[in-house]
């Protein structure tokens, strides 16, 4: 019997803005908190001012769409709402 696979978060940043930086700055966050619950985040290049978050396919974060970047509290909010909506992230939770 194999386990299931683990989720896949993929950080599409654009080379031309030079925001490697903060892409990889959101995936420290993201496999900080969601330690052994992510099989992967991956960092891929793009251009034309693309910066977008996806979690198995699914868009959770579109730099155009929502206005810019997520903020840390934002971003792991929207992974827990696709991962396990019913976990609590302890202090990010709080108001």
């Amino acid at each position: 019997m194999t386990e299931p696979s683990k989720p896949r978060i993929v950080i599409t940043y654009c080379t031309q803005c030079q925001w490697l930086l903060r892409a990889g700055w959101m995936a420290q966050e993201l496999l900080s908190t969601f330690t052994s619950d992510l099989g992967e985040v991956a960092l891929v290049p793009g251009s034309g001012g693309v910066f977008q978050i996806d979690y198995n396919d699914v868009v959770i974060w579109e730099r155009q769409k929502d206005g810019g970047f997520p903020d840390v509290k934002t971003l792991k909010q929207r992974v827990r709402d696709q991962l396990d909506p019913g976990r609590s992230l302890g202090h990010v939770d709080r108001t």
